[in-house]
């Protein structure tokens, strides 16, 4: 038997909720495993396939015995080369890719490893909510005090963000951004990333935007990359990811460019606790960054077409919805009496009575209770299908 007075974890553990999308997942790889055919409208797992090159260099290069090796802990020269000509290519940022470049092993490491090196106990982040778990804990596993500033209007949005500067004491360390947004898929200007660089000048804070999805964009629209806008560098970061882009989600492969201090800091913590990204998988990046334009936009066609179906079907339920211009998931309102529920028990009833997963908006914090975030990664017929079994169960469903 255990000795509970032996086994004990640390005090931040009692920081951590339950892990709401791991709960979900688990639910839904169970039932499978029973033979159960589950359309997943929840996780962003993508599951079409990485670019048809890509692969062909991962195998390729992964016959070579010497790229077996420990590789360098920030990222092989050449990919960060990369990384510095597609900023420059795609948003006329000009990177010096060996001091404004990192890679990561994905933006979620990348964040979390980032918040050791930037924040601690007595620091304060500000990010902005509902917010996709890491861009909380992350800072809340470092020690640091959060507050979540609810998304609204961009002027609205730097209103909060300037009281708040001026009433804490000390003032924010860090400010947390995500966008095109993750889970709501609100949008940002380059006016709105100039209002806040001007903030983090004059209140001295830091700044991250998450830009994991600045690829997948719809209807001729356009995201803009935060560090566009002038003086951006002398205040924050910016994470990239494989994983949307180039349905590269498990090969665990992104980068964060920016303020040099900034990236020195990532650098010396990923030093100590990780050895880099295996070599095949960062040359298979090189080729992605650089042949995989075409790719890229087929890919945001496709998530594009798909959106397009689950919004027309979600308006034909009788469920508001607006159509995003980003990301690859539909942001909607449980309407009543539904909603009343929840969205974690309307996930589970949806999970076990109809088979399909989708993810409670209350697993983005409690502003996002009351929502759901879905997924577009199925194709358009199981698309309509989940959104069929949902409506016959919702027609028979006490709320």
């Amino acid at each position: 038997m255990t000795d509970k007075t032996t086994i004990r974890f640390a005090e931040r553990m009692s920081q951590l909720p339950p892990y709401l999308f791991g709960m979900i997942n688990k639910m839904k790889m169970e039932r499978r495993w029973n033979g159960e055919d589950v359309i997943d409208l929840g996780m962003g797992n993508p599951v079409d396939p990485a670019p048809e090159t890509v692969i062909e260099k991962l195998c390729d290069v992964a016959q070579d015995p010497k790229t077996h090796r420990y590789p360098v802990a920030g990222g092989m020269r050449n990919l960060r080369r990369e990384i510095g000509l597609y900023y420059q290519r795609n948003y006329q940022v000009d990177l010096d890719s060996e001091s404004e470049v990192i890679c990561t092993i994905g933006s979620k490491e990348g964040i979390s490893h980032l918040c050791l090196a930037l924040v601690g106990p007595g620091d304060t982040v500000l990010v902005a909510a509902p917010a996709f778990p890491i861009h909380v804990y992350a800072a809340v596993i470092a020690g640091a005090s959060v507050i979540r500033v609810p998304i609204a209007s961009e002027d609205e949005f730097v209103a909060r963000i300037t009281t708040m500067c001026e009433s804490l004491t000390p003032g924010p360390r860090l400010l947390m951004l995500n966008y095109p947004h993750n889970p709501t898929g609100t949008l940002a200007s380059r006016d709105f990333f100039a209002q806040i660089v001007d903030l983090a000048k004059r209140y001295k804070f830091m700044v991250v935007n998450d830009f994991a999805y600045a690829r997948i964009t719809f209807d001729g629209y356009t995201a803009p990359s935060f560090l566009e806008v002038p003086g951006a560098i002398d205040v924050g970061v910016e994470f990239g990811s494989f994983s949307k882009s180039y349905n590269m989600a498990g090969w665990r492969v992104g980068y964060c460019v920016g303020n040099p201090k900034i990236i020195e800091g990532l650098g010396r913590i990923k030093g100590y606790y990780d050895y880099g990204i295996f070599s095949p998988i960062q040359i298979a990046g090189i080729v992605a960054m650089r042949d995989c334009e075409e790719d890229i936009a087929a890919q945001a066609q496709l998530y594009q077409s798909r959106r397009d179906v689950m919004c027309e079907g979600l308006e034909r339920m009788g469920w508001p919805v607006g159509k995003p211009k980003a990301g690859m998931f539909v942001w909607v309102k449980i309407p009543e009496p539904w909603c009343r529920m929840g969205s974690l028990k309307f996930a589970v009833e949806m999970m076990e009575r109809a088979n399909v997963a989708v993810t409670p908006g209350a697993g983005f914090g409690e502003e996002g209770d009351g929502y759901l975030r879905l997924a577009l990664v199925e194709n358009e017929n199981r698309i309509r299908q989940g959104l069929k079994q949902m409506r016959r169960v919702l027609s028979e469903m006490e709320p």
